[in-house]
């Protein structure tokens, strides 16, 4: 099967979202650039790194069967001729329930090759409570 060629970082990243809801393991790992170096992360996970390494992880995730409903919001983007960087909320749910938590902040970035637009890194983390942060007395480290 060959794999599709994504002419813009937008329309791979419309694919992995599309892949993440439908569970889809052969999509996703259609978005995936071939090279070993690839890297995913997920909140509360180690950092996993190579191909098969990443293919594993998904076919974890999907095997449970879960559907899940993917929303991204407050994209920024910043790219150059051969690497896209974007970063983006997203706001998970299990298809069919009302309330997912809260959202996650997600850095995808994708390099430009001779085959189109691939994923190189997904790195997702939890976003903090940001109403506790508000109200402490103590300054806060956030980086």
């Amino acid at each position: 099967m060959s794999k599709p060629a994504f002419t813009t970082p937008a329309e791979a990243e419309a694919a992995f979202y599309d892949a993440l809801a439908r569970s889809d393991l052969e999509a996703m790992m259609s978005i995936w650039s071939e090279e070993d170096e690839v890297m995913c992360v997920h909140p509360g996970g180690p950092r996993i790194v190579g191909l098969a390494a990443v293919r594993e992880l998904w076919r974890q995730i999907f095997a449970g069967g879960t559907r899940l409903e993917v929303r991204t919001s407050q994209l920024v983007t910043h790219a150059t001729l051969v690497l896209a960087v974007h970063n983006l909320l997203e706001e998970i749910a299990v298809a069919g329930e009302e309330a997912g938590g809260p959202p996650i902040v997600a850095t995808n970035v994708y390099a430009r090759g001779a085959n189109g637009w691939r994923m190189v890194m997904h790195h997702a983390s939890a976003t903090p409570d940001l109403m506790n942060l508000q109200f402490q007395d103590a300054p806060h480290i956030v980086h």
